[in-house]
């Protein structure tokens, strides 16, 4: 049965009114992990605990940007593509944070000791790999870029954020030790998004269409 939709004017006015209230959202992992180091409720090991936390929150703004497409084809609610940006970028600001807390905090810009860091621990070298496939995509974001590019190049270019997230979950899979629920928990969530989008590339004429032929910019 295909979903029951408000008109496209509708939709898009919610989808502005929401945008505000997504992006205070996405901040507030930062302002409780600055809260709560401030106010000295981290652990004995508060870089671990910012390290973990920014990984954590980065991980998933990544996996929540892969699903607004599935989500917009299956409810065919094109606003909802207006959100994938802003998700994606959010992503990338906490890898960056994720990033920066390993090569500041953890080892204080010695160079040295982070190549061989990379080198020798296979999930710093997997996490590095997401971070890095991660640049470009943030750089390319903007719609002055999205034009330049072209559309078919821009989405060539951002498929990569398939294999970011690959590399993360694998990043987090390699790093713990005992309990491994959670990243296999991440792993089954982006098996899930990835498989969705085979089914949509082979069963295209399965889906509902979107409400609105109004572009919201090139999908991943």
């Amino acid at each position: 049965m295909s979903p029951t939709v408000q008109p496209p004017s509708s939709v898009m006015t919610l989808a502005r009114r929401a945008k505000p209230w997504v992006f205070v959202a996405c901040l507030l992992p930062l302002v409780l992990l600055m809260w709560d180091g401030f106010g000295g409720a981290l652990s004995a090991n508060p870089i671990e605990d910012i390290t973990h936390r920014t990984g954590d929150w980065a991980l998933r703004l990544l996996l929540l940007a892969l699903a607004v497409t599935p989500l917009r084809r299956l409810t065919g609610v094109a606003a909802l593509g207006s959100f994938r940006r802003m998700l994606g970028l959010f992503a990338f600001f906490y890898t960056l944070l994720h990033f920066s807390t390993y090569l500041v905090l953890d080892f204080f810009f010695a160079f040295d000791l982070i190549w061989d860091d990379i080198v020798e621990r296979r999930y710093v070298t997997a996490g590095v790999a997401g971070f890095l496939m991660l640049v470009p995509l943030a750089l390319t974001s903007t719609t002055k870029m999205i034009r330049r590019l072209g559309g078919a190049r821009w989405r060539r270019l951002h498929r990569l954020a398939y294999v970011a997230a690959i590399a993360a979950v694998v990043h987090y899979l390699w790093l713990v030790k005992i309990d491994i629920g959670p990243p296999l928990l991440y792993a089954g969530c982006l098996a899930v998004l990835l498989g969705f989008r085979l089914w949509y590339r082979l069963v295209p004429q399965g889906l509902p269409r979107t409400v609105t032929s109004e572009n919201t910019g090139p999908s991943t």
